[in-house]
């Protein structure tokens, strides 16, 4: 059920990492165009004037001593409490316009709407091309796995509902948070919304704090670990029946010389074979009980999220 507009808070998030250069701009494009919200700027370690010049223009800011995207988003999560969240990143490479048309889409019901980067000028602007690689084989990977159709996996401009905030889990630490929470969006039939915005590259003198090897790795690495959580029965089922067809091409081969000879003629073979087989069938059946206990979590997912929009209705009466 939507909330009152009318009685809305708004928080804008700015997680930040040596960003003087253009978080004066970031702060005052988005009290303008959301005058009615409280920006927060949370410094992760900088070594610049960036806590500074966003506590000169009215940033409230606050530290995260933890190293890390994810860690800092935890932190902002945990401690900050409104009605809609908007989230952007320090650099001003996402445009502040498109936050009222996001926090509008929040209070009609949905649970995060994604800035879509990739509809319209990122793959112009961007001038990395391993990071326009990655993005599609991310999207790629994770709308197949997820029948989905998602077209920006990984964009740091989002808006958030209060129940999605207080219930989802932020384990990543690092840049890999945007990919955990879209999958997190899909595993548990999240309402999304995706809205195409206007990516521009970083302003001259800005230097991005991506890592496209490193960031790259934790990325895919992130991917495998909740396909492995959400998708059990998929992930070991397969690898299962595929270590299992093995062992049986094996013991056929064996059988096959057996019923020529009357002699087994290769007995490690057949060793091997029949754990190959065993193998196989012990990965299936922990991949139903895996997903058995997958389906579970998502029924207390459910349950937990029904609480928190239920003491956002209270709250918002």
């Amino acid at each position: 059920m939507p909330i009152n507009h009318s009685n809305s808070s708004i928080a804008v998030l700015l997680p930040c990492y040596n960003e003087e250069v253009t978080i004066g701009k970031v702060v005052r494009d988005f009290r303008k165009a959301l005058p009615s919200s409280v920006i927060y700027v949370y410094d992760n370690n900088s070594t610049d004037r960036t806590a500074e010049i966003a506590e000169s223009e009215g940033a409230i800011v606050r530290k995260e001593p933890r190293q890390g995207k994810g860690n800092v988003i935890r932190a902002m999560f945990e401690d900050i409490d409104a009605d809609v969240y908007v989230m952007a990143d320090g650099d001003d490479t996402y445009p502040a316009d498109d936050a009222p048309d996001m926090v509008a889409k929040i209070l009609d019901g949905y649970d995060m709407v994604i800035g879509d980067r990739l509809s319209s000028t990122y793959f112009q602007e961007n001038k990395r091309p391993f990071h326009n690689f990655g993005n599609r084989l991310v999207r790629g990977s994770i709308n197949h796995l997820f029948d989905a159709q998602v077209t920006d996996i990984m964009t740091g401009y989002r808006a958030f509902s209060f129940t999605f905030v207080k219930t989802y889990p932020v384990l990543s630490r690092g840049f890999e948070v945007e990919t955990e929470m879209t999958i997190h969006s899909l595993n548990n039939n999240l309402r999304l919304f995706e809205m195409p915005i206007q990516y521009r590259d970083r302003p001259e003198g800005s230097v991005s704090k991506l890592d496209t090897v490193g960031d790259g790795i934790k990325v895919m690495s992130t991917i495998f670990r909740m396909i492995r959580e959400y998708k059990p029965l998929p992930f070991f089922g397969g690898l299962g029946l595929l270590i299992g067809i093995i062992g049986l091409i094996l013991c056929g081969g064996v059988t096959y010389e057996f019923a020529k000879t009357g002699l087994v003629l290769h007995f490690p073979t057949l060793i091997g074979a029949v754990m190959l087989v065993i193998t196989g069938l012990l990965l299936i059946i922990a991949g139903i009980i895996l997903d058995v206990m997958a389906k579970n979590d998502r029924k207390t997912f459910i349950i937990d999220a029904n609480k928190f929009a239920y003491i956002e209705r209270c709250n918002s009466n």
